[in-house]
This record gives C-alpha cells, structure tokens and sequence, in this order.
C-alpha cells in the first residue's frame, strides 16, 4: 500500500499525531511520502518511515505555482492508494488526480468548504467537527477517525531538571503559546495555589506576555518555561496534575499523553474534551476562564491521594478503549484500501 501526506503544520499536538501515524503505518508496511515544510523539529521522528519533501507552499513563491505540478507529477508515477491533506491549507495542494481515495483528516472546525474541491472524504477526529461540516454543507463522504498517541510508559524526569523543590506539587500544561490555549488562565489559577508549581512546555507569541503576567502575579519563582521538548513523555510522567486550560480544543490530544503517563487530568469544558470526559469520573472539568475553578480542581487533586490515582486510573482506562493505536491505524487502513 502506498499513501501521499500533505502536511503544512508547525509544532504541536496535530503534529505529534502526524508523528506517531506516519511510523504506526510504517510499522504496518506502508509505503508513504510526505510533503512537509522545512526544519520541522520532529522530522527527525518519521525519517526512515517516510519519504520526505519539504516546502513552505507560501502564498506569492514559485513553491506556490510549481509544488501542484509536481505532486500530480508524483502520483501520476507512484499511484498512491490514497492522497491524504493534514487541515484545509494542505487540502488546497490536494490535485485532482482520479486514480485513488483523497482524504482531508480535520482535527479542527473548517470555516468554510471550498479548500476541500479535489477531496472525496473529509476524515474528522471528532463527532462535533463532522456535525460542523455537514451543517457548512458538506455532501460527499465523512469518516470519524480519531487521535491515538504512545501509551509506553517512561521514567519521569526528575524535579532538578526543572529547578523544582521535591515534594512540591507539579502542575504541567504544554502547547504553543496562544491565547486560545489559556495558559494566562493558568498562570491565575496557580497564583491561588500556595506551593504549587507550573511547568509549561511549549513557545509561540504570547510567550512574553505570559512571563510577565506570572511576574506581575508574584508567582515567577514557582512558573517554569520549559521551551519545546522532543519527547515530552518524560515531564507529563513526573507531574502530579495535568491541566489544559482551552477556550477551543477539538479534541485535545494532550490529554491523551497525559493519560497514557498515568497523570491526572484537568480540563476547560472545551469541545473535545466534553466528548469523551466525564467530570469526576476520568478527569475534573472547568469552566472556560474560571480561574478560581482551575485552583479549586487543582487542589483538590493535590489533597486527596486516592481521587488522583482513581482520576489517572479512569482516564487510562478512556485512553485504551477509545484510541488505540491499533483500532484507529486499521480504520485509515480500511480507509486507504477504499476507492470512492
């Protein structure tokens, strides 16, 4: 079997799962190329498993003219069993090539349908996206395939890594900083939370403003900026709490990670995460922005030894039930073996 990707995207969680599907379909003996854009951090991860091309495809460069001819060029000459766009900007590079299933995968609500022209099936991680384009009036084909992530378990990193007192409760959150992603709101919940610690993986342009929130807060001592991390596992292992605070998350794959670490899971009552979360059960839930209310879960976690091991017990058990690597690596091999 040989699949095309198109992938334009930077750093984070969609990326991650780009990461672990590439080598889960290598594992399976797929035959893949992927067109990528340049000095991704996580290329290193899917050399060997894929054959890589890299491009910006930027608006107003000869990438943007001479790129569409030479995919169809390639599938033309590879026949590929599917062509497959990462998010609507890779579905604009998808050609109009007859030969097999094209497949634009959504891990976020499209705003309108006129990226996916050359597409006959928009594979949606969620059931809220796949309600969204269909209401946008999407006629042709829809899959609901979500997310899976690496469920090994890996030592934790110690709390010197990070200059963090032992003993002292770990809070981590990760991601790129943007305000969507509520880190602020973290950065105030923590602010309520004597002793505690943050450590934030991740970069982006609210970095600066982030920095100065916490020292305006008084709580720089206790916030730890940890940059990207190539394996983050390790982190999300040694923390007490995991929080996503959101105001929109999809589906919310750090959760998964977190899961999958045995960590603890708090969240805004975002989109994903209202689908397959129950608060109390699996995880606590927030409201969106309610800063008190990320303090109060927090600490509640932090006091009470046998509400984090059944939280981080619970979520596991979501994790391996509902994304399995195997479950969903075989529904985009059923997919790919499908012509529509």
């Amino acid at each position: 079997m040989k699949v095309m990707h198109f992938h334009f995207g930077k750093d984070g969680g969609a990326e991650r799962f780009f990461v672990h599907l590439v080598n889960a379909l290598a594992e399976r003996g797929v035959e893949q190329t992927s067109v990528i854009r340049p000095r991704r951090l996580w290329r290193p991860e899917i050399e060997g498993a894929t054959r890589i091309v890299e491009s910006h495809f930027r608006n107003l460069s000869l990438d943007r003219l001479l790129l569409p001819r030479k995919v169809m060029h390639m599938a033309r000459r590879e026949r590929p069993n599917a062509l497959m766009a990462w998010a609507p900007r890779a579905s604009e590079l998808m050609p109009a090539y007859k030969g097999c299933i094209k497949i634009s995968r959504l891990g976020d609500y499209p705003p309108r349908l006129d990226y996916f022209r050359n597409t006959d099936c928009l594979v949606c991680n969620t059931p809220g996206i796949a309600e969204h384009v269909r209401k946008l009036g999407w006629k042709r084909d829809i899959e609901i395939i979500s997310n899976f992530t690496s469920t090994e378990r890996v030592q934790p990193v110690t709390r010197s890594t990070l200059d963090t007192p032992e003993g002292a409760p770990v809070v981590m959150s990760m991601g790129r900083f943007v305000e969507r992603k509520g880190f602020h709101t973290l950065i105030q919940a923590i602010a309520k939370v004597p002793g505690a610690y943050l450590w934030l993986l991740g970069d982006g342009e609210e970095r600066d403003n982030l920095h100065k929130l916490a020292a305006d807060l008084g709580v720089a001592a206790r916030v730890r900026f940890a940059g990207w991390q190539k394996d983050t596992r390790p982190f999300l292992a040694a923390a007490d709490i995991f929080v996503m605070a959101s105001s929109h998350e999809p589906l919310g794959n750090v959760i998964l990670e977190a899961w999958a670490q045995g960590t603890p899971v708090v969240s805004s009552r975002s989109e994903g995460p209202q689908w397959f979360m129950r608060d109390g059960e699996n995880g606590l839930m927030v409201d969106i922005g309610d800063a008190e209310g990320f303090a109060h879960a927090v600490e509640r976690i932090a006091n009470d030894d046998a509400l984090r091991a059944n939280l981080a017990e619970r979520g596991h058990e979501t994790l391996m039930r509902q994304f399995s690597k195997e479950a969903i690596t075989d529904a985009y091999l059923k997919l790919f073996a499908s012509k529509r």
